[in-house]
């Protein structure tokens, strides 16, 4: 079985991490661990008002954000997988995390991609949109959402 999981360090992530350290898994099994860095955002600012940010200096504090971020996810799955012969990876992407992790699970034949909920009501979903759902309706393989218990609708 391959699996996906996408975090991004947030509580709702880590309630998708602890849902991977317990599922069943068997010898030669994969989980790669991503998390997607959206450059997008920096892109949002006016340039007009006077102010450009220095988006290498965004992307840098972005990248290591990610990196800690793989690290610590990392350490918790290969502490509840133990040696039970599961093949774990970590991997930064960068764009839009909707479409990256589809791709992700096409590149490789994901069986499974695990990702947390934001819980958003219908107007936040409306105006932010949401990562899960996009990734439920457009991934080539079965999506578990996990909900983070402090998380409410």
């Amino acid at each position: 079985m391959r699996v996906i999981l996408a975090t991004d360090g947030t509580s709702e992530s880590n309630a998708a991490v602890a849902m991977v350290g317990n599922l069943r898994f068997s010898d030669g099994d994969e989980v790669t661990i991503i998390t997607v860095i959206d450059m997008a955002v920096p892109m949002a600012f006016d340039a007009y008002a006077g102010y450009l940010p220095n988006t290498q200096e965004i992307e840098k504090i972005a990248r290591e954000n990610a990196e800690a971020v793989l690290e610590e996810t990392g350490r918790i799955i290969g502490e509840s997988l133990g040696d039970s012969g599961v093949t774990v990876e970590t991997e930064i992407l960068i764009g839009s995390p909707e479409s990256r992790i589809v791709e992700k699970a096409e590149e490789i034949g994901a069986d499974l991609i695990v990702v947390g909920s934001h819980g958003y009501n219908r107007w936040e979903r409306l105006l932010l949109g949401s990562v899960s759902d996009s990734v439920v309706h457009h991934a080539p393989c079965s999506v578990l959402v996990v909900r983070s218990e402090e998380t409410e609708d």
